[in-house]
C-alpha cells in the first residue's frame, strides 16, 4: 500500500484520480488540497479520510477549519500548507494537479522529500524545467507525466526499453530522432485570422474531442496549449525543441508518437479519455483494466494528419520561439497567456487580443537566462503588471 498526496483533488484530474484508486486500490490517500471548493473537498475527506488537507484560499480554509474543529483531519492553508503536504516524508507518490504556477514550489518540496511525482501541472516544467529536471535526477525519483500527449510519448518509449526498465534510461537517448506531438487543432481549425478575431468564449469552449476545464479548453483553441506541451516535452524527454514536431490529428486517436533514427515510429493510440494517462502514471509500470471504450480500427477507417497554421495561430509560434530562447521567456509566455485567457473568458478582450498581449510582454520583458524560483515568481508578477498596463493603455 502506497501513501498518496493529491494536490488539486477537487478538479477534473483530482476527481478522476480518486475514482481510479477506489476501483483498483493500492493507495492510502494521506493528504488532499483544493483551491476554494471546500464543499467538494469535504465530501472527499469523508470518503478517503486523509490526515491533512490544504485549502489554498485562506478565507475558505478558515470556514472548513471551523467545520472540522472536532474532527481528526487537520486543515492547512495557503502556499505553506501545500508545501507541508508535499514535503511529508511518508508520501510515496504526489499527484500535482494544481492549476497555475502555484504548482512549482510544492513539486520541488515533494522531489526534495524523495517522493515520486505524477505531474499534471504544465506550468511547473514550462517555467521551472531547468530546476525540476536536475533535481529529479539528483534525488533519484520518478517524474511521471499525466498529460495525455506526454504520457503517450512515455508509453511509446517503453516499447524500446520494456516495462521494467530504468525510467530515466531514455533521457537523452541518441536513438530518438524526433517526437511527434499530436494536436486536434481545436474548434477553430481551418479558420482565418479575421475569423478568429470574431470568436467569443462560448465558441472557443466547444472542443471537438476532449472535456476539459475552461482555461485549458481556451488554450487548445489558441494552440497555446500545444506550445506549452512543446516546452514540457523538451524538459521531460531531454530533447532540443527542433526535435519536436507538432502534428494536427483531428480525431485525437493518436495521442503522440516517437520516431527513431532508423525511421521507425512507435505511437500510442486510444480513445480521448484522461483516465488512461492518470491510471498509467498511478500504477506504472503495471497496466490495469479500464472501461474507457476501445478504438475500432474498422470503424475509424483512416487517420488524417495536417500541418499547424503557425501564422494564424500565433500562440504556437510564439511559444516555440520562447522555448528556444529559454530562461524567463517561458514564464512570460505562460503568465501573459493566463492573464489574457482570464480576461477573454469574461468577454473583456477578443480572441486574437490574447496573442497581442503575449507578444507585447515577450517583447518588453527583461530576460533572465537561468531564473531562480524567486525570479520566476517575480517575473510572473511583472508580466501581469505589463498586461494590466497594456489593457489600460488600449482602453485609454
Amino acid at each position: 500500500m502506497k501513501n498518496l498526496c493529491l494536490l488539486g483533488s477537487t478538479g477534473s484530474i483530482g476527481r478522476q484520480t480518486i475514482d481510479i484508486i477506489n476501483r483498483h486500490g493500492g493507495f492510502k490517500v494521506r493528504s488532499l488540497s483544493a483551491n476554494t471548493s471546500i464543499d467538494r473537498l469535504e465530501e472527499q475527506i469523508d470518503a478517503v479520510k486523509p490526515l491533512k488537507v490544504c485549502v489554498y484560499d485562506e478565507t475558505q480554509a478558515a470556514i472548513l477549519a471551523k467545520r472540522f474543529k472536532n474532527r481528526p483531519t487537520e486543515v492547512l492553508s495557503g502556499m505553506e500548507g501545500l508545501k507541508e503536504l508535499a514535503s511529508d516524508p511518508e508520501n510515496d507518490l504526489t499527484v500535482t494537479a494544481l492549476v497555475g504556477m502555484i504548482g512549482i514550489q510544492p513539486t520541488i518540496e515533494a522531489i526534495n522529500a524523495g517522493c515520486d511525482v505524477a505531474l499534471a501541472n504544465k506550468e511547473t516544467l514550462v517555467t521551472a524545467g531547468h530546476i525540476i529536471m536536475p533535481l529529479v535526477k539528483e534525488k533519484h525519483v520518478k517524474l511521471l507525466p499525466i498529460d495525455s500527449e506526454h504520457s503517450a510519448i512515455f508509453q511509446s518509449l517503453q516499447g524500446k526499453y520494456g516495462p521494467n526498465g530504468d525510467y530515466n534510461a531514455w533521457s537523452g537517448n541518441p536513438e530518438l530522432e524526433k517526437i511527434l506531438l499530436t494536436c486536434s487543432g481545436g474548434p477553430f481549425r481551418g479558420k482565418s485570422y479575421e475569423e478568429l478575431s470574431k470568436m467569443k468564449a462560448s465558441d472557443a469552449l466547444k472542443h471537438p474531442n476532449w472535456a476539459m476545464g475552461n482555461k485549458i479548453t481556451i488554450d487548445s483553441a489558441t494552440l497555446v496549449n500545444k506550445a506549452l506541451e512543446v516546452i514540457e516535452a523538451k524538459w521531460l524527454f531531454n530533447v532540443d525543441v527542433d526535435q519536436i514536431s507538432v502534428v494536427i490529428q483531428p480525431k485525437s486517436i493518436i495521442h503522440s508518437a516517437v520516431q527513431f533514427i532508423d525511421g521507425s515510429i512507435i505511437a500510442q493510440m486510444g480513445v480521448p479519455d484522461m483516465r488512461l494517462p492518470i491510471q498509467y502514471a498511478l500504477y506504472y509500470p503495471e497496466r490495469k483494466p479500464l472501461d474507457c471504450g476501445r478504438v475500432d480500427l474498422f470503424e475509424l477507417g483512416k487517420i488524417e494528419f495536417d500541418r499547424p497554421d503557425y501564422e494564424t495561430f500565433r500562440g504556437l509560434k510564439m511559444g516555440i520561439e520562447s522555448a528556444k530562447k529559454g530562461g524567463s521567456s517561458c514564464t512570460v509566455f505562460n503568465a501573459a497567456n493566463e492573464f489574457a485567457v482570464s480576461k477573454f473568458l469574461r468577454d473583456e478582450i477578443g480572441f486574437t487580443d490574447i496573442y497581442d498581449l503575449i507578444a507585447e510582454c515577450l517583447e518588453n520583458h527583461k530576460w533572465i537566462e537561468v531564473p531562480t524560483v524567486e525570479q520566476i515568481l517575480e517575473t510572473e508578477k511583472e508580466t501581469v503588471d505589463m498586461c494590466m498596463a497594456a489593457l489600460k493603455r488600449n482602453r485609454g
